[in-house]
């Protein structure tokens, strides 16, 4: 993308009437952004949907002068601009029809052939929630996704921290310019994101901190990812609006269920109850439904030996499907009298091992 049609592009997207639907209607009509700005206005107005007060101002010069202001802003702190029609785009979200025409980037982020998931949540998570956010991110590590979060209070920062943590890529999609941080005592988190992946927003340095940002910024968060999940919530909260949204978007949620009373829980219940989110009790349950696979490794040799690496609980399923083939998982946690969640873990790690494999329907087997 050429200097010039990143200019217009920017242009474009500070027209006040036009957002981001009507923006990608006008470039495709027109074949770009710098099309679009310089169109005559009777030949917008044949464009079906596109009536005189959306384009009212479209060839106001003052767009192209703030977008020439923004980009010495966006080279002055080095920050990537990702067009919607452009490769590093985030895939996903190309295919929203409300997703930004501009994202803008800053930090290390690689989101290619990646798995990408969305961590939200309340800000007043409590302490069962840490403890199932830092576990469900911990038990993911294997698969290596990106995990994507608002960078606020509460649940948000809980993932980004564990992500780090397990040298796992983290996101933050932040609802306010990439001149300024919220909340301000986030900022010593800053530079450990940016290492391990970064930040997006479609907001300007110009733009005024608002509220209703947040609700804006939920739809990068939804749309970017293969799932959501809402780790805690109380009846009403953001996280539900981003829950609903990647519903909206055709993407699977889950929510972690808790007991009936908790305030904090009210939101993750509805939703499992109303059928909107899948109920996640294990970590585990995200790839099996997700349909995730690892990189098979290469077959080790099962030698006579091989007991010695092996815990006590690892001996007794190698033991078990030896002497009885291919097992489903509750019968491997019935017959081994390990629970069916620790075996779906220990399973985990004797497949990175790679002394079993899964199979279709929940079937295991040695390598």
């Amino acid at each position: 993308m050429t200097e010039q049609d990143l200019i217009y592009a920017l242009a474009l997207q500070h027209v006040p009437k036009i957002g981001d639907i009507t923006a990608k209607k006008l470039i495709s009509h027109c074949g770009s952004a710098k099309a679009v700005m310089n169109e005559k206005r009777n030949n917008l107005l044949k464009i079906d949907g596109i009536g005189g007060s959306t384009i009212k101002g479209l060839h106001s010069k003052e767009h192209l002068k703030a977008a020439e202001e923004e980009l010495k802003f966006i080279k002055d702190n080095d920050i990537t601009c990702l067009y919607f029609t452009q490769d590093d785009y985030p895939e996903r979200l190309k295919h929203c029809i409300d997703s930004p025409i501009m994202l803008f980037q800053v930090g290390n982020i690689k989101l290619k052939q990646q798995h990408i998931i969305s961590v939200v949540g309340t800000r007043k998570i409590t302490t069962y929630g840490v403890t199932f956010c830092e576990k469900l991110i911990e038990q993911l590590k294997p698969f290596n996704p990106v995990i994507v979060s608002g960078f606020a209070y509460g649940t948000d920062i809980t993932a980004h921290k564990s992500a780090i943590k397990h040298k796992l890529q983290t996101i933050g999609c932040l609802a306010h310019g990439l001149n300024q941080i919220y909340p301000k005592s986030h900022k010593k988190y800053i530079v450990d994101v940016e290492k391990h992946g970064g930040f997006l927003t479609d907001f300007w340095s110009t733009d005024v901190f608002d509220r209703n940002n947040f609700l804006k910024r939920n739809r990068i968060i939804a749309g970017m990812s293969e799932a959501t999940i809402v780790i805690e919530s109380a009846e009403k909260g953001g996280s539900l609006v981003t829950a609903d949204i990647a519903n909206s978007y055709n993407r699977d949620v889950f929510a972690v269920p808790s007991r009936v009373a908790d305030q904090q829980s009210i939101g993750c219940n509805n939703l499992i109850k109303t059928q909107q989110a899948h109920l996640l009790s294990h970590p585990l349950d995200i790839p099996y439904l997700l349909n995730w696979k690892l990189e098979q490794p290469k077959p080790l040799v099962i030698q006579k030996e091989l007991f010695v690496e092996l815990t006590l609980e690892e001996k007794e399923i190698y033991t078990f499907l030896k002497d009885n083939d291919r097992q489903l998982l509750d019968v491997i946690a019935l017959h081994c009298d390990i629970p069916i969640y620790k075996v779906a873990s220990i399973l985990l790690t004797m497949e990175l091992k790679g002394i079993t494999r899964p199979l279709p329907g929940k079937l295991f087997e040695l390598v």
